[in-house]
């Protein structure tokens, strides 16, 4: 074969790092046509391995390197023991939401927030917190509360782009409250600490949701049309509807406080946390039909994430080769600039990305390029903060909370937001009169939302750093 097709002489004088550069770009024009991530970057993680090691072994050896390298990076990632808590993080939103559990939690929020002008709106961002936090994926939250508080909100003459808007934006809280899946793809991806990075979302989610619970009241308050609030609730009757909420809560207390204390790892705290929601919905009467229903479901998610990994992972190693990352970082550490602008830019990139890309796949495409450039941007040494002010440690837990609050925005722009999407169908099923058109236009002021929330947690990264320094 290799008389036929010489490619150690045709591919000879080809630069790796040019070659990189054209592949990426052909990745990404891939993704934005609507191949999926997981096949558009394994497709072009392979050819560039193909490519690379043609050069240097000829076609037949290269084949063959390149098929043997793909074959062993997915399993020898993915068999990671830190991974294993997705499934069971995203199990216990699903275990949740089946068990009935998140209607108690919503009610729970109506009875004391629902005063507040647009009182379901915010309910509904505090609610979908609460449910945020046993969830770990922001679509599932979208789509629970699509059937839960848009109905309500409507009931009471609540604007229908007002509550769909309302419900995306809060289903975004589940990437930064933990457990959170896309943190811990992004720890495995830079390896950096599960448990610190899940306990770094805590507070920035909490912020995120108080600016969130601001608008809305803001917004009510201009336009009391949005939204009148619902009044009539007896102490009685709030301190009535805790009970139904205490699962949730409980589970949220025993992951935080578990991983906290060092009780138990992530894993472990996550495993545990499924175990009470899956007693606690037994004890209220979930029958097998349910239970089903949310280990499907939880089965599908997981193995959507787990092929992005792999097909991702591939083309990483072709990126290592290319010493793509290395150069993008010393580029970016040579800028005669101020860090803070230059993290800016790349801030805006992700905007312009999460456009065209989902959440996930944005991350996982980015991470091998923009987390060494940031690094470097910082340039710690050692155990002192750099030009961030920061440690490296601090800096790439700090930079993980940073990236999946803007990786939230592209859940709620057009024209790919997901969680606009999912509002959507699931309106659309219940005859709501609801269309994409209508979640997104009600979902854009909290992009206004979520940029305040960035600029917050860049100018105090004390807020994300707080709690994984306690550990």
């Amino acid at each position: 074969m290799d008389n036929l097709i010489d490619m150690k002489a045709l591919l000879e004088g080809v630069d790796v790092f040019d070659m990189s550069l054209w592949l990426s770009g052909l990745l990404l024009i891939l993704v934005v046509i609507g191949v999926r991530v997981a096949f558009a970057a394994a497709f072009i993680g392979f050819l560039g391995l193909c490519l690379f090691f043609m050069q240097k072994q000829g076609f037949d050896q290269g084949l063959v390197t390149a098929a043997k390298l793909v074959g062993q990076v997915p399993h020898s990632k993915t068999t990671s023991y830190a991974l294993s808590l997705i499934p069971t993080f995203i199990l216990i939103g699903y275990l949740a939401y089946y068990a009935g559990l998140t209607r108690y939690l919503f009610e729970a929020a109506k009875r004391w927030i629902g005063w507040t002008p647009g009182g379901m709106g915010v309910a509904t961002v505090f609610a979908t917190a609460g449910f945020a936090a046993v969830s770990g994926a922001s679509v599932a939250t979208s789509a629970v509360f699509a059937r839960i508080a848009i109905p309500e909100m409507l009931k009471l003459g609540y604007d229908k782009r007002f509550a769909a808007g309302v419900v995306a934006a809060g289903g975004t809280l589940a990437s930064l409250i933990p457990p959170s899946a896309i943190l811990v793809i992004y720890a495995i991806i830079v390896e950096q600490s599960v448990g610190k990075l899940l306990l770094a979302g805590f507070l920035p989610g909490a912020v995120s949701a108080v600016i969130y619970a601001g608008l809305v009241m803001g917004l009510a308050r201009l336009r009391p049309s949005l939204g009148p609030p619902v009044g009539g609730f007896t102490w009685k009757q709030r301190f009535q509807s805790l009970p139904g909420a205490a699962p949730i809560l409980l589970v949220v207390l025993i992951i935080v406080l578990s991983i906290s204390f060092g009780w138990a790892t992530p894993t472990e705290a996550g495993a545990l946390g499924a175990g009470v929601v899956l007693a606690m919905a037994l004890w209220q009467g979930m029958r097998w039909r349910e239970l089903k229903g949310a280990l499907m479901e939880a089965a599908k998610l997981s193995v959507v994430i787990f092929a992005m990994i792999w097909g991702v992972l591939i083309y990483v190693r072709f990126l290592g080769f290319a010493k793509l990352p290395d150069h993008f970082a010393d580029f970016i550490a040579g800028l005669p600039y101020s860090p803070y602008v230059v993290l800016m830019c790349i801030l805006l990139v992700y905007v312009v990305l999460g456009m065209f890309m989902d959440a996930i796949g944005m991350l996982i495409l980015t991470l091998p390029v923009t987390f060494p450039a940031v690094m470097a941007l910082n340039g710690a040494v050692g155990g002192e903060a750099g030009a961030l002010g920061m440690t490296t440690e601090e800096c790439a837990i700090w930079f993980g909370i940073i990236v999946v609050k803007m990786a939230e925005l592209c859940l709620i722009t057009p024209p790919i937001g997901l969680n606009c999407f999912v509002v959507a169908g699931v309106a659309q099923d219940a005859r709501m009169d609801i269309s994409v058109q209508d979640v997104f236009r009600g979902a854009s002021p909290f992009f206004v939302a979520d940029v305040v929330t960035v600029i917050v947690l860049v100018a105090f990264p004390g807020i994300v750093l707080f709690l994984p320094n306690l550990l």
